[in-house]
């Protein structure tokens, strides 16, 4: 028969794209947070010249990697938002049931292929800013860029598998969770160095938004950077997979504690 979780998405993925007008229609809908966030570092250059150190090239091509990071990440398991529903009405029950792990069935039971459209517009962002920002490529800064996008995917991720986890306690904690994750994934499309201290260890050392984009950028542009306790930005620039280990390290803990603590709803 194949692997179970394939067939379930290949089979998500059909009945979505089945009716094409309407899937064309959510596909272009879905531009409109590349747009907006585009725009908005637009108006800020329109003003000053740099932005925390970065020129408008360099600033755009944080926001795309930044963007194309966490769209992959929400495409692919952002829909663990929903947790919270399956606990109030009893659906998780049905998960523990089926001979499977809870968290594969979970990210398997829908795919989203309307916000695949943001990941393109994000790459084509991302493509046409390295051309404008004077990378000096060489094999080593090749793999830099291709290991940060794959690695902060990973972390957004984790950071969705991590706020899915903390509902078996809260419920109705969404709203406070999405802001680590949202709020995370606003910050990494934003050069870390332009927030205070506080969100600056925050968006580094918490919620390590700052490993999604900025910091290989630093390392890409061979721009120097500091950050608090006098750390080298450029050196931090290829820690970003150890930065999405660490997360999904915390997010499967918090699951596992999380399917214990979980009692059903007496479904």
């Amino acid at each position: 028969m194949g692997n179970p979780y394939v067939v379930l998405v290949r089979l998500r993925m059909r009945a979505q794209t089945v009716y094409r007008g309407s899937f064309a229609i959510d596909v272009v809908a879905s531009l409109g947070a590349t747009i907006s966030g585009f725009g908005e570092i637009y108006v800020i250059f329109a003003n000053v010249p740099a932005l925390g150190g970065l020129d408008f090239a360099a600033a755009v091509l944080v926001f795309a990697i930044g963007h194309v990071a966490f769209s992959i990440a929400d495409l692919v398991v952002g829909h663990l938002d929903a947790l919270p529903n399956y606990l109030r009405t009893g659906t998780l029950d049905a998960f523990l049931l089926r001979p499977l792990p809870v968290l594969a069935q979970l990210i398997t039971a829908e795919i989203s292929l309307r916000r695949f459209g943001r990941t393109a517009a994000g790459s084509v962002l991302a493509v046409v800013a390295l051309a404008h920002s004077g990378v000096v490529w060489s094999p080593a800064k090749a793999a830099l860029l291709a290991v940060t996008v794959c690695a902060g995917a990973a972390l957004f991720a984790g950071l969705f598998v991590g706020a899915a986890a903390v509902q078996f306690w809260l419920v109705e904690g969404a709203e406070f969770t999405a802001s680590f994750v949202y709020g995370g994934n606003y910050a990494a499309q934003f050069p870390t160095s332009v927030f205070g201290t506080p969100a600056r260890v925050l968006f580094t050392f918490v919620v390590p938004a700052a490993f999604v984009a900025y910091l290989p950028v630093l390392t890409l542009l061979d721009i120097p950077g500091t950050l608090p306790g006098g750390i080298s930005g450029t050196v931090l620039g290829w820690c970003s997979p150890i930065a999405a280990v660490a997360v999904w390290t915390v997010a499967l803990l918090g699951w596992r504690a999380g399917l214990r603590h979980y009692t059903g709803a007496g479904s």
